[in-house]
């Protein structure tokens, strides 16, 4: 399918959405890609990249050629741009807002990942006792995960960099789970923002080749799961997106812990965000049908 100049600002937008959501702690670019509708069109085509790169270390070129074919990149090159543009941008943009107006910020975030929770419940086709047990296991992991204290680590080595990397980019195609939230967890989210904003390429193009590498195989993975297992894996994004919900929770968020307002936080600011940001994804919903189903057919577990 040709893109014209719409499409590729489109998904330019797209991959602004999904490179800022990776920013901030607590928030998926995989559920800004769900939101959207491109999530499988995404994980497919992340993982004929893979393959391509395989053929080529095997020096098996017509496959290489098969796989390059195969690679929707009117969506992969304007989606990258975009996550580019908002990583660069974002990084001096959003931590100082967050820091502002944390509360806020937080009850705005909850509403638009929660309506999310909607996108991959409507593409299970069949609820089996199963599947449910699964989805309540991812959510029972996301939540004790999205509990851990965050490290800090000042002057992180380049081998940390590139293993936190090759983990935490994971969460860019995986709905619930901040990529974020795992480098702070991991202790080198500060250090990382203040090298890209200080253009330390040393760090950079380490923190870049780790992520690479596990975007890569994490990619495979997906698109295997999706392809055999669509509902079983379904079933377990609702389960990570509901449990990383904690990561969002308005109130005590710096220490990790759930609790209600205290005295001079605010209330109304927060339920007014909140509604704003599950109403954007419910009209998505609504305005267009592909946020809910892909343009292409699931391919059935």
């Amino acid at each position: 399918m040709s893109s014209t100049p719409f499409t590729l600002v489109q998904y330019a937008l797209y991959g602004v959405l999904m490179g800022g959501a990776d920013v901030i702690p607590g928030v998926s670019g995989g559920t800004m890609a769900l939101i959207v509708g491109i999530y499988e069109r995404l994980v497919r085509a992340l993982s004929e990249v893979v393959s391509f790169g395989v053929a080529l270390l095997r020096l098996d070129f017509e496959a290489a050629r098969q796989h390059w074919a195969a690679v929707p990149w009117g969506l992969i090159m304007p989606l990258l741009g975009g996550i580019a543009i908002a990583i660069l941008v974002g990084a001096n943009v959003i931590p100082p807002l967050m820091e502002a107006h944390p509360t806020s910020m937080r009850g705005l975030f909850l509403g638009l990942v929660a309506a999310s929770l909607l996108i991959p419940a409507r593409r299970i086709k069949r609820v089996t006792v199963l599947r449910a047990g699964l989805g309540l296991a991812c959510a029972a992991g996301a939540f004790l995960l999205t509990g851990l204290p965050a490290l800090a680590v000042p002057d992180p080595s380049l081998i940390r960099v590139f293993l936190s990397a090759a983990v935490a980019i994971c969460a860019m195609i995986l709905p619930g789970v901040s990529g974020a939230f795992l480098l702070e967890a991991m202790g080198i989210y500060s250090p990382t923002l203040e090298a890209l904003t200080g253009l330390e390429w040393g760090y950079v193009l380490t923190f870049c080749m780790g992520a690479a590498i596990g975007l890569g195989t994490f990619a495979k993975l997906l698109d295997l799961l999706l392809t055999h297992r669509h509902d079983a894996t379904m079933a377990a994004l609702v389960g990570l997106i509901a449990g990383a919900l904690r990561a969002l929770w308005p109130y005590g968020a710096e220490a990790r812990v759930l609790r209600g307002p205290e005295a001079g936080e605010p209330i109304v600011p927060v339920v007014v965000l909140a509604l704003v940001g599950f109403g954007a994804v419910v009209a998505l919903l609504f305005w267009s049908p592909s946020a809910a189903e892909t343009t292409t057919s699931p391919r059935r577990s």
